[in-house]
This record gives C-alpha cells, sequence and structure tokens, in this order.
C-alpha cells in the first residue's frame, strides 16, 4: 500500500489551463473518487499521477517520493482504461500476464500469479478466451486482473464502468468495492457519476474549472457542502437553491415569503436558501411555516414519487418517499424542517 499526495498540480496544454494548482492526498489503502463536471480536469489528473501526462507544476508523490520525473512503469501505480485496452489477439491469460511477460517475469512465476487474480475476479473459466468471446463486464474484469497480477501499490481508474448498463454498472460498483476492501490497496477512481462515487468511495474530491471546490468523505459533502456548487453536484436530484434575505431569525426569498429557520443575523444578509428535495413535504392543510405550492409534474418509480413544484418564486423539486397522487395544476402546500436548511453567500457563494 503507499499513499498519494498531490500538491499544487498544474497542468496546460498550450493556452488551455487544465488543472490549476490542484492538491489532495489518498491516505494508505484509502478509496478516492476524482468527481466533477465533464472538462473539470479529473481524467487529467489521473494521467498525470500514472505518468502519462507531464505536469506544469507542483508535485506527486507516491509512497513519499517525487514521481514527477519517473516512468509510468517506475511509479509502482497500475491504470484500468475506461476501453479496458485488451489486445484482442492475446487470450485473458496472455492480457493479464502480459506487462509481467514485460517485466522478464518467469513463466512458472506468471502462471499462479494471473491465476490467483482470474480465481478472485471469477475469470477462472476464461483464461483461454478472447476479447471477442466476452461480455463488457467480464472484459473489465480482464482489465482489472492485468492490474491486480502486477500488485502495484496503487490502483487508478479512469471512468472504468462508463461503458457498460445501467444494471452491470450496479453490479460492478459492489464487485470493485470488494476487491478494494480484499486487496486493501489505494485506489484513486475517476466518475461523472456521482452516485458511484458516494456509494464507493472513503473520500470525494470534487473538481470544477481545474480547481479543487471540496474534499471529504461522502456523507460530509453531501451534509456540509462547502458552496453551492458542491451543494448541487452531490445528490440527486440537486439540491434546490432559493435567493432571499435573511432578517433576524427569518428567510424572506425574493417573491416576499417569509419562513423560520434556526439561525439569527444582526444586520439583513443576501443568501441562498438551500434545501434538499427529499427534506420536503406535501399537506393539503396550511400550516405555520408552510409554502404555499402548485404542483407542475410528478413522475413515481415504484418507491419514490419525483414532483416539481412552482413555489417561493421559483421551480422546487421534490423526492417524496412511497406513491402519492399529485396532479399537476393541483394547490398545495409544502413543509420542511428547518433543521435541514442550508445557507450559503449569495456574493460568494460559500457556505455560511
Amino acid at each position: 500500500m503507499a499513499e498519494v499526495a498531490v500538491e499544487g498540480i498544474v497542468k496546460d496544454f498550450g493556452p488551455v489551463h487544465v488543472l490549476r494548482g490542484v492538491s489532495f492526498a489518498a491516505r494508505e489503502g484509502e478509496f478516492v473518487a476524482l468527481v466533477g463536471p465533464s472538462g473539470c480536469g479529473k481524467s487529467t489528473l489521473l494521467r498525470c499521477i500514472a505518468g502519462l501526462e507531464a505536469v506544469n507544476g507542483g508535485t506527486i508523490q507516491i509512497s513519499g517520493r517525487v514521481v514527477n520525473n519517473l516512468e509510468p512503469k517506475e511509479r509502482d501505480a497500475a491504470m484500468v482504461f475506461q476501453n479496458y485496452a485488451l489486445y484482442p489477439h492475446m487470450t485473458v491469460r496472455q492480457n493479464m500476464g502480459y506487462s509481467l511477460k514485460l517485466r522478464k517475469v518467469k513463466p512458472e512465476l506468471i502462471k499462479p500469479q494471473v491465476e490467483e487474480a482470474a480465481a478472485i475476479l471469477g475469470l477462472s473459466d476464461y483464461l483461454d478466451r478472447y476479447p471477442r468471446q466476452l461480455s463488457g463486464g467480464q472484459r473489465q474484469r480482464v482489465a482489472m486482473g492485468r492490474a491486480i497480477v502486477r500488485k502495484p501499490a496503487v490502483f487508478l481508474f479512469d471512468e472504468p464502468l462508463s461503458n457498460l448498463d445501467a444494471a452491470l454498472r450496479v453490479q460492478m460498483r459492489a464487485e470493485i468495492r470488494a476487491l478494494h476492501k480484499r486487496l486493501g490497496v489505494t485506489s484513486i477512481y475517476v466518475t461523472h457519476d456521482q452516485i458511484e462515487a458516494m456509494t464507493m468511495a472513503d473520500k470525494i474530491v470534487v473538481l470544477r474549472n481545474g480547481q479543487v471546490e471540496q474534499v471529504g468523505p461522502p456523507l460530509e459533502l453531501y451534509d456540509k457542502p462547502a458552496n453551492t456548487f458542491v451543494a448541487q453536484f452531490i445528490g440527486s436530484p440537486a439540491m434546490n437553491l432559493i435567493a432571499g434575505t435573511m432578517t433576524s431569525s427569518s428567510f424572506v426569498s425574493a417573491s416576499g415569503q417569509e419562513l423560520k429557520l434556526n439561525r439569527d443575523v444582526s444586520s439583513p444578509t443576501e443568501v441562498i436558501l438551500g434545501i434538499r428535495p427529499e427534506h420536503f413535504d406535501v399537506t393539503d392543510i396550511a400550516q405555520a411555516n408552510s409554502i404555499p405550492a402548485a404542483i407542475l409534474q410528478s413522475e413515481s418509480t415504484g418507491t419514490m414519487t419525483y414532483a416539481s413544484m412552482a413555489a417561493l418564486g421559483t421551480t422546487l423539486q421534490l423526492a417524496i418517499p412511497g406513491r402519492r397522487s399529485l396532479e399537476p395544476n393541483q394547490k398545495t402546500n409544502l413543509l420542511f424542517d428547518p433543521n435541514h436548511a442550508h445557507l450559503f453567500d449569495a456574493a460568494s457563494l460559500a457556505r455560511l
């Protein structure tokens, strides 16, 4: 196992600044997810750690050793790519053992290592097949097996599940997490899917425009987002944001609706109120601190009802457990617990 420390990484492609002073650390045995919208620099950052891209500034340390000037094969890190990157003319056995063959490892030593990795990944019956004879999930296991046989200090995953269908992604998420717990190898995992990050990672690094917005455990980012970007990126459906003013212990929306919050301010402050969709409830009876609303649309997945409501001068998204009959254009009232309110500064968008 190894610790990976990234300090002030800068990466430019000509005039385009892709990474702008990125810093984070993955402790020994930790599973770290890099998330962010397309183009935020997460895959480029992973490639910099792997040595596939040279950095323009900052340092990358693996096991306390600065690896900036080392070749990829010297960094003791194995990468699993999005497109599997398997050799079509080689069998599963040959693909998995190829990196050891390049290192001049004796064939009699390669065979047991490949078979051990195949047993871990459920590939023992497929060792003599070619990639074209495998399903997408099996090919991804082969790609992981090729990384495992190297016994690296660090695993690097670049969106490994994005080519799989929804059901297989869920299965493979569980398998990768179980594999990580079994091997205990430090892992850095790039994904655009925040659900993957929330369910798999010990720590999440949220990137935007080549910079780190927040680093922390999944539920910490969910419960205490550092700013409105993280608040809306982490969580699905996204957090509702409502502009308004805090006066004493009340929030007044731009539409004039007043809500009592468990906060006190000495002078009026322009803020953005954040409420997650699951922290609303719907009632037909107006109550103290309830919010008048009109139903725009709703849909049920069987276990949840998702609805859009016109309220507080904007459109709010709700996620209500169970099956609720919510008809478009119906008038109703929304309730929420003030203890679940998030406040952000209207100017900086940072958490208050």
